[in-house]
Order: C-alpha cells, then structure tokens, then sequence
C-alpha cells in the first residue's frame, strides 16, 4: 500500500535522523511478525508494526505482538507520521 509505504519512509528517515536505526525485520517460519526493529539512542528497542492510516493488524500479527509484549518488549502499530514522532521523542507504549 502506497499509504503505508509513506509511513515506513517517515519511519526510517526519522530514526536515522535521531541517529538510531529502523531495520527491515523478517524471520522466516514466524509469519506475522512485526514490520520493523527500531533501535533509538540510549538502548531502546521497539518492534513496530505499520499500517496504512486506519488499519488494524491481522489476527496472526496480534498473536505476534502479543507474543513479543509479554516478554517485556515495547511493540507498537503504527499508522500515521505523529505516531512516529511520538515513538522517537520516547512517548509512551501505544
């Protein structure tokens, strides 16, 4: 999707801008994983998964994010540009 696309840019060049990285994440066997494992300054780690703006994620990516949160790892789902500059200025889990 073209909108969520946008978003996954705006991801990318916002946390490279902070000095931090947003990786491409895959794993392979694990469908449903997150889109992208962002790693700001000071040792956060966030998985994040995007969405087109008013998208949710499917069921196998809730059981993934699920997962992942109950071993105590911030995961969010994003879908729009505020969301993003709220997860590199260190806003709270969403």
């Amino acid at each position: 999707m073209a909108a969520e696309r946008k978003i996954e840019e705006y991801l990318r060049d916002t946390v490279k801008a902070t000095g931090g990285r947003a990786y491409k994440f895959t794993s392979p066997g694990n469908d449903g994983v997150p889109d992208r494992l962002v790693l700001l300054p000071g040792g956060r780690v966030v998985f994040v998964e995007l969405k087109a703006p008013g998208r949710k994620p499917t069921a196998l990516q809730e059981l993934q994010i699920n997962r992942i949160r109950q071993l105590g790892f911030d995961v969010r789902v994003i879908d729009n540009k505020a969301d993003v500059d709220k997860l590199v200025k260190g806003g709270d889990a969403l």
